[in-house]
């Protein structure tokens, strides 16, 4: 087994463009078109992306020799940008709750990105990373991105393993890849699941529409497998507290899944959270619920504990974090309208 093959990324995300065409707009091939207006793109890199699918004239695929005509909306997403993968080091503070020679976990927190990548190259963990600790492995195919072994999002809060030795990036990532990795999360989601205990079985993928977007495929065919075991801890009448933990770790795998389910997590504005999805219709509510925004801006996700055998030591460690305080300061709001309205 390869190194890459241990990792278990999915795709970057991708460039986006939206262009709408001026209403006087005269005929003219899609490709030169777009070389007007994206002077950092190669044209050979605009054909095989119409070729690929990846451009579209008003939600629709079109073909190279497609011509672009007034008031079309056209939309682009591109996979990102090379760039040179040297990491420059930060100085940001780190959140370390266990060190050993080999490895080290960090908690998180909310609006960090895990490593430099499109739009986001520096403040990342790993630049921190980078200037607290000197030659950190890399994996094979993943270059750029020291330590890692996995991810979770930027506005994800919580527990994250960084490999300090060769040897524990290869035992740990290994360990990821078996699925032996046992990883608790606690959400906040929409609503209250039919079933206090369930498992969600199903492909995930990037949506076909919006590449930045994570979605459930029925068809077993597309996307990736995908399990999250999840069980319901409050009811909290409109909104519930869900434990889950992941067998499989896919991009955004438990807000897509939590969505597919009928429950978006709470305030995650990419899949449609940050809207009044259950509840009363009168305006105090809503008031209610956009304070609850306000209180955490952010999609209500904690990477609560970590399990797994440490690579060297041939012990099971087992690490645990509280929830941060714009997690638990929601909470407190709603088990208080609950008692209370």
């Amino acid at each position: 087994m390869s190194d890459k093959e241990l990792i278990e990324e999915d795709d970057e995300l991708f460039e986006h463009h939206r262009i709408v065409a001026d209403p006087k707009q005269q005929l003219l091939r899609i490709d030169k078109f777009l070389m007007d207006r994206l002077p950092n793109v190669t044209r050979n890199k605009l054909q095989n992306a119409i070729k690929d699918g990846f451009v579209k004239v008003n939600d629709t695929e079109i073909k190279p020799n497609y011509k672009v005509r007034p008031d079309d909306v056209i939309t682009i997403a591109l996979p990102e940008p090379p760039r040179d993968t040297e990491v420059i080091p930060e100085n940001i503070p780190l959140n370390i709750i266990y060190e050993d020679e080999d490895l080290l976990v960090v908690n998180k927190e909310a609006g960090m990105v895990v490593h430099p990548a499109y739009q986001n190259w520096s403040g990342t963990l790993v630049n921190a990373l980078t200037y607290h600790f000197q030659n950190l492995p890399e994996m094979q195919g993943n270059e750029g991105r020291p330590g890692l072994v996995h991810r979770i999002d930027k506005d994800t809060s919580g527990l994250l393993v960084i490999a300090k030795s060769e040897t524990a990036m290869t035992g740990l990532a290994k360990q990821f890849y078996d699925h032996s990795i046992e990883r608790t999360y606690l959400a906040l989601v929409w609503g209250i699941p039919a079933e206090a205990k369930g498992t969600i079985n199903i492909n995930l993928g990037r949506s076909l529409k919006d590449r930045r977007i994570t979605v459930a495929y029925e068809d077993e065919t597309i996307g990736r497998n995908a399990i999250t075991h999840y069980e319901v801890l409050e009811d909290l009448r409109y909104v519930s507290l869900i434990k889950c933990n992941l067998e499989t770790g896919r991009t955004h795998q438990i807000r897509a899944h939590m969505k597919h389910l009928g429950h978006t997590l709470f305030n995650d504005a990419t899949y449609g959270g940050d809207k009044v999805l259950k509840g009363t219709p009168f305006s105090k509510y809503k008031s209610f619920v956009d304070n609850c925004f306000k209180v955490i801006p952010r999609q209500a996700l904690h990477a609560k504990s970590l399990g797994f055998m440490h690579p060297v030591k041939k012990e099971f460690m087992q690490f645990d974090s509280e929830l941060p305080a714009d997690f638990e300061a929601v909470l407190e709001k709603w088990r208080h309208y609950v008692q209370y309205t």
